[in-house]
């Protein structure tokens, strides 16, 4: 089998960035014109090649060629993440791939929802999870909610990203498509790496890397550590990363130990009304609202040639996650009617439930710290003369041991004469959960925090309770790819995957939470690619099917009688159905010859068309009658399907893009379903009343038209300039589902960013995001703001509620790197034996 390596385009753009290069010994070629195809990392093998100057060693990927895979793939390099100077996998995803938006509900710039394809890779629990992620080849999506931690990834350690669309190898999760982040090792980079960033918000930052290679030993160690106040009040956050890998490599394999640990503080405080947005754009409506993270995992993985044609590859886990999260609200409690001494909650047609703390009693009024509105402003006297107003405090506990193991063999030989590569691989992925979780009550202060000492209460209704609850998950799957040339230009793609998950929940305070599912699906995949000129452009197209089983988070939430809280406390257990998900898609790719290229650069194109329909998915959905709680529920039918195109440009002194995605997401099921606050609603905007959800009508939180845009300029050889545009339509609110409100709005962000080298192993930058100063939301949801007071907007009435836009802000920073300067790059083919 050859493995073609093509020339020039990733040389050439690397050449635009000099900082990246200085730190690097080890030769990379065109490694985006490979791809993995299986969950497992494609290795960036050392391998020994003849070239015109003798014997070197090269760094290669062994994978697929990507205009062999019948898909949308888009792939990233260390060299997108470190774009403006300082590493960010976010800001790369967000800023160079069409399909993907941004939805900041938590209004944290570490912790967003990302929205590929209207499928959502999420740190919130609340989200439906639709796309698998993994990290080194190994699940990164956590055990209990399937969400993603983007904190947990160290930045700077990252080499590699591969995107694309739904492919069943990749097993739960994968309705929309995967994403396989792959970091450095000491034969992949060798150099060291100080980074020091300052500006806007208080933010200060320190990332640092170094790799090197001794004989067969590879070492490379690399951390983060990063804290800022935040634009908002209230909202500082600080992170702490650290990786590390020690590599080996024999005669015939290569073999790694590493680790990745983190231990992050996150505050994000949500969504704000438009008017107190308006007023105090800054301002949050409550708080507090903090996540911390801390997080361990080891890893051994490993690739091994039995013959020259047949290897095994494989890896090992073991992990440990612990989060916590307070989460600070307006309490809908008030005195009681029977007996004012004591707080009552509110539950359906205004019935009254008394709150009792620890201890069983009721909980009295004259105990709670609160606020008096009336003396800052009148007009709050009335509306609180029954005391209040109140706040919850809303606090959880995830304690998460994970483990897992994958193993696949790949089988490089002939088939009836013709060029084939068949994978046979199977994967286990555990986890063994604690989970508890508590309201306490306290006042609510004048800016809307909660205000302590609070007392832990439950409702005599049940609906206010301590959780805690043991779960364990346990996902198997044994999947195959086989990918035939059936001649020089067509490409045969067949793939299936099996997949397992049994989920067991024993409560630990009675038995409500109780329960015991198995789900299994096999899921088919097929496609085909043309090569219609050699290199230059080709055709793919291809069918797949993908299914993810209900989270143990969502099976403890999914009684509309008992709802949770927005910070998932879990009090039923009726059965959901599994999401199944098909796909359909094609597109052509390709790039403008060389002797026909454009002022002396290169033109890489690519455009695609998408369907997939998900049957039973699975919706986090509010509650009747109840404010600030919501259930999991399947929801029929829905659809997401549109367009993907991108133009790129390479020449030396210059490289631009253009991406544009066009993302319908809707409903395919008609279904009722509760809008509290929705001034659409049966009720007219009151907390009892629903919407109509018809077929056709759009997802809230999905953006239906993006485009992105980006240049970079070598100025002179020292001097690079930059410059991104990003402009995104509006999404419908979460809650109006029937689309009957005005969505977020449309809006256009620019950022610029420049670096210049001082000598050779020392590089200043600088970077504006926003800089226009735009003010724009990424999110919507609505929100009570006849039920909580505020003294900026003391007759607040629209209760529409966006997550905004961080403002303009400056950044600058320092590279400095210890290096000899790298060898001189062999473009040369790499023939590989088989």
């Amino acid at each position: 089998m050859t493995l073609r390596v093509l020339r020039g385009s990733l040389i050439a753009s690397v050449a635009l960035l000099p900082g990246q290069v200085m730190g690097q010994q080890a030769v990379t070629l065109d490694e985006i014109s490979v791809v993995s195809n299986t969950p497992v990392a494609s290795p960036r093998r050392v391998v020994t090649a003849p070239t015109a100057s003798g014997n070197r060693e090269l760094t290669v990927l062994d994978g697929i060629e990507r205009n062999k895979v019948p898909r949308n793939t888009d792939v990233l390099t260390s060299a997108d993440v470190n774009r403006v100077g300082f590493p960010s996998v976010l800001r790369s995803l967000d800023e160079r791939i069409g399909s993907i938006s941004i939805n900041n509900a938590q209004g944290n710039p570490f912790q967003p929802t990302i929205t590929y394809r209207g499928f959502e890779a999420s740190p919130l629990g609340g989200s439906p999870q639709g796309v698998a992620v993994y990290v080194n080849g190994a699940r990164f999506n956590t055990s209990f909610g399937d969400t993603v931690q983007w904190d947990l990834i160290p930045d700077i350690a990252v080499d590699r990203i591969e995107l694309e669309g739904s492919n069943p190898a990749f097993g739960l999760n994968a309705l929309g498509g995967s994403l396989a982040v792959s970091l450095k090792n000491g034969f992949t980079y060798q150099g060291s790496e100080i980074n020091v960033l300052g500006g806007s918000f208080g933010r200060g930052a320190v990332a640092f890397q170094h790799g090197q290679r001794v004989d067969n030993i590879g070492l490379y160690v690399a951390g983060n550590v990063l804290g800022e106040r935040g634009w908002r009040k209230h909202s500082p956050s600080r992170l702490n990363q650290i990786y590390a890998d020690l590599g080996v490599l024999a005669e015939k394999g290569e073999f790694h130990f590493n680790v990745i640990g983190a231990s992050n503080s996150l505050t994000g405080n949500g969504t704000a009304p438009v008017e107190l947005l308006q007023a105090k754009y800054n301002d949050v409506f409550t708080y507090p609202d903090q996540t911390k993270n801390d997080f361990l995992r080891f890893q051994l993985s490993g690739t091994y040639d039995i013959t020259p044609t047949i290897t095994v590859q494989g890896n090992a886990y073991y992990g440990l996650f612990r989060q916590r999260t307070a989460n600070g609200d307006a309490a809908d409690v008030e005195n009681c009617e029977a007996d004012e001494r004591f707080l009552c909650s509110e539950g359906a047609d205004d019935q009254q439930f008394f709150l009792r703390d620890r201890t069983g009693n009721r909980v009295l009024s004259s105990n709670v710290r609160t606020a008096d509105f009336g003396a800052v402003n009148p007009i709050f006297a009335d509306r609180f003369d029954e005391g209040g107003p109140f706040a919850f405090l809303n606090q959880t506990r995830t304690r998460t041991n994970n483990f897992g193991a994958t193993v696949q063999t790949t089988v490089r030989e002939t088939l009836f004469g013709l060029p084939n590569r068949f994978v046979l691989g199977g994967s286990y992925d555990g986890g063994r959960t604690r989970f508890s979780a508590d309201n306490s009550i306290g006042g609510l202060t004048l800016d809307r925090g909660f205000s302590p000492p609070g007392t832990v209460v439950s409702s005599d209704d049940g609906i206010i309770t301590p959780v805690s609850v043991r779960s364990s998950n346990d996902y198997g799957g044994i999947y195959f790819s086989n990918v035939t040339d059936l001649t020089d230009r067509l490409t045969l793609t067949l793939q299936g995957r099996f997949n397992m998950a049994h989920i067991v929940l024993k409560d630990q305070i009675g038995t409500a939470l109780n329960g015991d599912h198995y789900y299994q699906r096999f899921n088919p995949g097929v496609g085909a690619a043309y090569k219609i000129i050699p290199d230059y452009l080709s055709a793919y197209g291809g069918y797949s099917e993908a299914n993810r089983a209900p989270t143990p988070a969502e099976l403890s939430c999914a009684d509309p009688l008992a709802p949770c809280s927005l910070t998932n406390f879990f009090v039923g257990d009726p059965p959901l159905k599994q999401v199944k998900a098909r796909t359909v898609e094609a597109g052509v790719r390709g790039r403008i010859p060389e002797p026909d290229s454009v002022f002396g650069g290169i033109l890489s194109y690519k455009a695609g068309f998408f369907s997939t329909r998900n049957a039973d998915d699975i919706l986090f959905v509010p509650a009747l009658d109840t404010i600030g709680r919501a259930y999991f529920r399947n929801v029929g039918s829905t659809k997401r399907q549109g367009v993907e195109a991108s133009l790129y440009y390479n020449a030396p002194n210059w490289s631009a893009f253009i991406d544009y995605a066009y993302v319908d997401a809707t409903f395919q099921t008609p279904v009722e379903l509760a809008a509290p606050g929705n001034p659409a609603n049966s009720a007219g905007g009151d907390e009892s009343g629903t919407v109509l959800v018809r077929p056709g009508n759009r997802l809230p939180g999905v953006a239906p038209h993006q485009v992105k845009v980006g240049v970079q300029y070598q100025v002179t050889p020292e001097w690079r300039i930059g410059a991104l545009a990003r402009f995104a339509t509006g999404k419908f609110l979460v809650g109006d589902p029937s689309n009957q409100n005005k969505t977020t709005g449309d809006y256009a962000v620019f950022g610029f960013n420049t670096s210049y080298r001082v000598s050779e192993n020392i590089e200043i930058y600088g970077y504006v995001e926003n800089a226009f100063n735009r003010r724009y939301a990424t999110f919507g949801t609505f929100s009570p703001v006849d039920e909580v007071p505020i003294i900026a907007v003391p007759n607040a009435s629209n209760n529409r509620s966006l997550a905004p836009g961080a403002p303009v802000a400056a950044f600058g920073g320092l590279r400095i790197l210890f290096a000899p300067p790298p060898p001189a790059p062999v473009v040369e083919p790499l023939v590989r034996k088989g």
